[in-house]
């Protein structure tokens, strides 16, 4: 009797899991962006670094954006990206706070996205004060949802509020993981710039929620409060909290790169390149986090994910660091999506 061996599972390959949908509400998306004073200019800059024309917006934004998204990422080393919802700015009573913020895309957009492209992996983004906060949640779950994304300083999210004790938990019951914000930020409108503090997290924390803290609680700006200290103190108390290197290829944020590849934190660390923040490895050359040769050869990568992931391979960041975020994802939205991989 023949016996055939089944094929080996190849490795898995990288996710980067920080990647930001915007768009202007072109094609029905629901989605909005206001851009004003020094952000238009910054704007126009990031459209280019994409490979997309300044004047996207004046035309069907949301489309080309997506589409451009996508073929980067079929261009490049990623099998999937993490896409991230963006909810509205409430109030404590749950109340929509007219005016602010910045942009909005909804969770129905990424959820539609992914069901489209499975190189789309949906994050969605719920403001736990809002009124009908758990039947979305429920309802972005039922979806497929991998993750949830805030910015608690922007959103006006004191995460640890009891009331939203309910929600987290839920939260943990599912295996939906927590993407927050902590450090600086300029990007984005602050709402209360005292929930930048990482320490906000310790509730969904004691809940059970695997938390990741973007950005690792770092500087964005030279007044900004450095919270990475802090970032590294808690990742010593809970063995449910990780960091991203997203945007540490802009000048500031990437400080702590050395940190970052040495224990506690490298154990923790996950992928994320914060697109479509602009990826330059000047920063990290002239703080000798990559030598010249790796400067040069990354700086010829037109594609703007996969020049973020070379400079991070570069920069010394582990091959788990680049897969671990597997491990995180709520699981069971993920089955059929990703390719089964090699333990």
């Amino acid at each position: 009797m023949n016996e055939t061996s089944a094929s080996p599972l190849p490795s898995p390959k990288p996710i980067d899991m920080h990647v930001h949908m915007v768009g202007n509400g072109t094609g029905g998306t629901g989605c909005w962006l206001r851009v004003k004073g020094w952000h238009r200019p910054l704007a126009a800059f990031m459209l280019r670094h994409i490979g997309l024309p300044s004047g996207a917006m004046r035309g069907d934004f949301d489309r080309l954006y997506a589409e451009r998204l996508l073929e980067l990422v079929r261009q490049s080393s990623l099998e999937a990206v993490v896409i991230l919802a963006h909810d509205q700015v409430y109030d404590e009573q749950g109340k929509l706070m007219e005016g602010l913020g910045s942009f909005y895309v909804p969770n129905a957009y990424v959820l539609q996205l992914a069901k489209k492209h499975p190189e789309f992996l949906p994050a969605v983004s719920i403001h736990p004060a809002r009124p009908d906060a758990l039947e979305e949640l429920e309802r972005c779950l039922g979806e497929g949802a991998v993750m949830m994304k805030c910015l608690p300083n922007c959103h006006n999210i004191d995460c640890n509020d009891r009331r939203f004790q309910r929600f987290w938990e839920r939260m943990a019951e599912a295996g939906l993981p927590l993407l927050a914000h902590t450090g600086g930020e300029h990007t984005v409108p602050v709402v209360r710039r005292e929930f930048s503090d990482p320490r906000i997290l310790e509730l969904p924390l004691r809940c059970g929620v695997n938390v990741i803290a973007a950005h690792c609680g770092t500087k964005s700006g030279l007044s900004d409060r450095d919270y990475f200290p802090v970032f590294v103190e808690m990742l010593r108390r809970h063995s449910n909290f990780y960091g991203d290197n997203s945007a540490f290829n802009v000048p500031i944020r990437g400080r702590h790169v050395p940190e970052c590849l040495a224990d506690p934190v490298a154990s923790r660390m996950l992928h994320g390149s914060d697109f479509p923040v602009p990826v330059l490895g000047h920063w990290s050359w002239l703080g000798g986090f990559i030598n010249w040769e790796n400067f040069r050869r990354c700086g010829q990568v037109s594609n703007v994910l996969e020049r973020d992931y070379q400079l991070k391979r570069a920069m010394g960041f582990p091959p788990e660091s680049f897969t671990r975020i597997r491990l995180l994802l709520r699981r069971s939205s993920l089955e059929s999506r990703l390719q089964p991989v090699k333990d």
